[in-house]
């Protein structure tokens, strides 16, 4: 592999202790689970709709009710 980045990461990572070599592992898999993508969005389409106006509305209230509150003292 010809990659100066990838090259200059495995120099460094041959030079730490094994326990620091497993915590980049880590890293480097939650990373890459961090980007991985999600579907296109007109896989999503048949989605459109299937939530009733009804219930879109409780939602709404819901969310005004519950989520849009300012706890002055929890701080």
């Amino acid at each position: 592999m010809d990659n100066p980045i990838v090259n200059q990461v495995i120099e460094h990572l041959n030079a730490l202790p094994s326990n620091l070599q497993r915590q980049v592992l880590d890293f480097v898999h939650a990373l890459r689970l961090s980007t991985q993508n999600g579907v296109p969005g007109s896989q999503l389409l048949r989605f459109a709709g299937a939530i009733s106006d009804k219930e879109l509305e409780k939602m709404r209230q819901a969310i005004e009710e519950g989520c849009e509150q300012v706890e002055s003292n929890e701080w």
